[in-house]
């Protein structure tokens, strides 16, 4: 049993994980803009809103607005509308990067 503890700890001692790049700000703050503008495109097209047949009551109401904002995350993350691609890249133009 201590030969089988000994190699797995030299093998989590040899453990490198892999790290992400740092992300860039501007690009992450286009992003969150784009996100937010689709959270109120979402919510304007009436996604969210209690539906008569499933009555879902207060609970519902009141937690419908995280649903739509993760939804709008995940649009904006997966390439979305391209909104957040053309800030970031007027953004950058006024960096002068």
């Amino acid at each position: 049993m201590s030969d089988l503890l000994t190699t797995h700890m030299q093998t989590a001692q040899s453990y490198t994980p892999v790290r992400k790049p740092p992300a860039d700000p501007l690009r992450e703050a286009a992003v969150e803009l784009e996100a937010s503008f689709l959270a109120q495109m979402l919510k304007s097209a009436g996604l969210g809103e209690s539906r008569e047949g499933f009555g879902g009551g207060a609970g519902e109401d009141q937690f419908s607005s995280f649903l739509v904002r993760e939804q709008a995350n995940q649009i904006a993350r997966s390439g979305g509308i391209g909104l957040a691609e053309s800030l970031y890249h007027a953004l950058k133009e006024t960096q002068g990067d």
